[in-house]
């Protein structure tokens, strides 16, 4: 498949970049951050989105969706990267609908898709248990009562968990901490008797929540997969919210690399435009560079997850390991060439450092994937 956007991807990431540059500049999450949204994103935004088909981009056009795949929603996501724009895209649009879409039942599909398309439901993924993303490390157990199920656990670092209406919730069902084998995904509504959600807000102004279920009941049908054989499932999930990550990343970085451009054509020092300065411009060609290199790596795995999604773990695990790398050192280049200043409020170079910081650690970290690429390489 040619490394290239098709007409209809290409129409989509010109319409997104159009209407996020209008409706949700850097400026909403100034606003948000600054009256401290209980929400942490605007509804109506998000309402916005999805009556323009973004909250069913993965979602089939038989249940409501458009179904235009993982490049289209890496489009999507990039996008919102260079405006930092915050809202479910991720947990629900992404995440939620891929985990419905590939492993609900009929039954689950039915009830849930068509709320999903229409930005009515909103959904998080519980998986992590401590500080370090590891998703086969599950002490949150499910123990069989009457015709379902009871759990009991805690859950860590959800990202949109305070304002989800389900949750997606790994369980232990059989086998051993840190065994792949006896995991299974549980849909719980986050209103359920015995879930309790503890907000906390980010350093990049966005939220996530402390999950705690204690003697939760769910039947039998609250079952997302198979039980005890969820742990594949749980890395599809996570490998689709990996590649948008990595889009956002992409996108987060570019519009580093925008800015600081502008900043060094327009700054005087001595009386000289300061990117005149033959090291500062080798510097930015560096970065631009990575970021070129980084663009292609994750195009290739959204189409991987488009094409071949059972075989999309090692292109996605090296995509989110590139893009956490270079949208670090985007961030950190933009505020050394920007100066102290760039710290500031005045300017909004400071943002993204902290948005890419959370970004790379969020379901595995540069490291994490970088080893993850050499085991299933067989290193």
């Amino acid at each position: 498949m040619a490394m290239l956007l098709n007409e209809e991807q290409g129409m989509l990431k010109d319409a997104a970049k159009g209407y996020l540059k209008t409706s949700a500049p850097i400026s909403q999450l100034r606003k948000l951050r600054d009256a401290e949204s209980a929400d942490g994103f605007d509804r109506k935004t998000w309402k916005d989105m999805a009556e323009m088909g973004w909250a069913s981009v993965l979602v089939p056009e038989d249940h409501g969706g458009v179904a235009m795949g993982h490049v289209a929603a890496g489009v999507i996501a990039e996008e919102m990267g260079r405006t930092l724009t915050a809202s479910p895209f991720l947990s629900t649009a992404i995440l939620g609908a891929t985990a419905l879409t590939r492993f609900g039942s009929e039954a689950q599909k039915a009830e849930y898709l068509p709320r999903l398309a229409a930005g009515d439901f909103l959904t998080a993924l519980a998986v992590d248990e401590t500080h370090k993303h590891n998703p086969s490390s599950v002490t949150t157990t499910a123990q069989r009562s009457g015709n379902g199920f009871k759990l009991d656990g805690r859950k860590s670092f959800v990202a949109e968990g305070h304002i989800a209406d389900m949750l997606i919730v790994s369980a232990r069902t059989a086998g051993a901490d840190g065994e792949p084998e006896g995991i299974t995904l549980f849909l719980v509504p986050r209103e359920a008797a015995g879930v309790s959600v503890e907000r906390a807000s980010m350093i990049d102004s966005r939220n996530s929540a402390a999950i705690t279920l204690e003697g939760v009941e769910v039947t039998a049908d609250a079952v997302l997969g198979e039980v005890d054989g969820g742990y594949t499932a749980l890395e599809a999930v996570l490998d689709a919210g990996r590649a948008g990550l990595a889009a956002e990343m992409s996108g987060s970085a570019q519009e580093c690399l925008g800015q600081t451009l502008a900043y060094l054509r327009e700054r005087k020092q001595f009386g000289e435009i300061i990117g005149t300065y033959q090291a500062l411009q080798h510097r930015a060609a560096h970065l631009y560079t990575e970021i070129e290199l980084g663009k292609s790596i994750v195009l290739k795995a959204l189409q991987t997850l488009d094409m071949a999604p059972d075989h999309a773990a090692m292109m996605v695990s090296a995509a989110k390991s590139k893009l956490g790398q270079v949208a670090q050192l985007s961030a950190r280049e933009a505020i050394q060439m920007h100066g102290g200043i760039g710290m500031t409020d005045e300017y909004d170079i400071g943002f993204f450092i902290k948005r890419v910081r959370v970004a790379e650690a969020l379901y595995g970290d540069a490291n994490y994937h970088t080893d993850k690429f050499a085991r299933l390489r067989k290193y």
